[in-house]
């Protein structure tokens, strides 16, 4: 059989929301063919597919969908994180 995960991680630095990163990874048969970083700014290939792949997302509209991401899911959610997690005290 085949194996393929899509994983997507918001990675949070500052509560101000400015340092929020969004990476999706794409793997296929647990290879991480491509990878989506909001800092970046683009799809990156690290497979012969995955590159294939990146440069014809980078011109459609996948682009535009996974940027919108970075606010629809890492920023709609952050305030739920951090009230869940980081005020609370110990």
């Amino acid at each position: 059989g085949y194996f393929e995960q899509m994983m997507r991680q918001c990675r949070y630095s500052s509560k101000d929301l400015h340092g929020i990163e969004l990476i999706t990874s794409y793997v296929f048969n647990k290879v991480e063919d491509i990878r989506f970083n909001s800092t970046v700014g683009k799809y990156v290939g690290y497979t012969e597919h995955g590159v294939k792949n990146a440069e014809t997302w980078n011109k459609g509209s996948e682009l535009a969908q996974e940027q919108a991401q970075l606010e629809s899911y890492c920023k709609h959610n952050a305030a739920n994180h951090y009230s869940a997690i980081l005020d609370k005290t110990g």
